[in-house]
């Protein structure tokens, strides 16, 4: 997707658990038509979990027939996308050529490297019989050697992607390691991300070997150290400490994170770099049209001014 700085989210609960370094409640922002973004990070207190540097959760919104979601091809460079989807499709095409209908439960990791302009609209289908969308996407920050890596692409459908299920929650390993087991997604640096869904009274583990990790709540209510906390909210933990999470009703949840990153991060519109300069070389690239075109569309998202 396509970012606009604005201001930061407000903090959330007050930190009441040793183990956690912060709470944040995603600020709501309506994009039109009624399609809802809550934006966690990036955050005034907090840049990155891990390298994950940009997490929006999206919806759930109705679409009705004729109508959809129309994301114009814009750039990317040092970063890669992550878009996962609860509900609904999304066609996304990209200047590598690649043409890839996302659907619930799959994993699409888009590696922007040094150049890449995509766009995101709903599908023929769908816009034609309309559609509800509820999904995330992620944007993770790529390591300082790494940052100028040919521009990929890579998908895997639900059924493609490891998952353990367990008397009362279920968890898909969407990439790294989690409950055992590793994703087939192939990473520059190491992180996680793991969907969970959890019945009332389940307790599920979060893993400490992890350097930095979160988990977002997007529905439900949780309990951790006789706290609760409801969803939508992003839980950024210390690291090392053992953390069990209870469920106190149906919950859906990501657990997410890794390694930290060497050092901090630019970020301007859709671009990321732990360089300045490459950002401004980016931003003329753009506007002077020397990114490649997305094949089969004929529109494009203009550099901010």
């Amino acid at each position: 997707m396509s970012w606009q700085p604005s201001n930061d989210p407000v903090l959330g609960d007050p930190m009441s658990c040793d183990a956690l370094d912060l709470v944040i409640v995603p600020r709501t922002r309506d994009l039109g038509d009624g399609f809802v973004v809550r934006r966690a990070l990036p955050h005034g207190k907090r840049q990155m979990v891990g390298p994950f540097i940009f997490f929006d959760h999206f919806g759930p919104v109705q679409f009705v027939s004729g109508k959809g979601m129309d994301v114009r091809p814009h750039p990317h460079i040092g970063l890669a996308t992550v878009t996962y989807l609860f509900d609904g499709s999304i066609m996304h095409r990209d200047s590598e050529g690649n043409v890839q209908e996302i659907a619930p439960g799959a994993m699409n990791l888009m590696t922007a490297g040094r150049g890449i302009a995509h766009s995101e609209r709903t599908p023929d289908a769908q816009r034609a019989s309309g559609q509800q969308m509820l999904g995330l996407q992620s944007w993770i920050a790529l390591p300082a050697g790494s940052e100028e890596i040919a521009p990929s692409f890579q998908h895997y459908g639900a059924g493609d992607l490891p998952m353990i299920s367990e008397r009362d929650f279920t968890a898909r390993v969407i990439a790294g390691s989690a409950f055992g087991i590793t994703s087939p997604v192939t990473m520059v640096s190491p992180w996680f991300y793991t969907e969970v869904t959890a019945v009332a009274g389940a307790s599920v583990p979060l893993d400490p070997d992890h350097e930095e990790r979160a988990i977002y709540v997007v529905d439900g209510e949780v309990e951790i150290a006789n706290e609760r906390y409801e969803g939508p909210r992003l839980l950024i933990f210390r690291p090392g400490d053992r953390i069990t999470v209870k469920a106190l009703k149906a919950t859906r949840m990501m657990f997410l994170g890794g390694d930290a990153l060497e050092g901090p991060r630019h970020i301007w519109w859709n671009f990321v770099s732990s360089s300045k300069e490459r950002i401004e070389q980016a931003k003329e690239d753009w506007k002077t049209g020397r990114f490649a075109g997305v094949p089969q569309e004929h529109e494009f998202i203009p550099l901010p001014e």
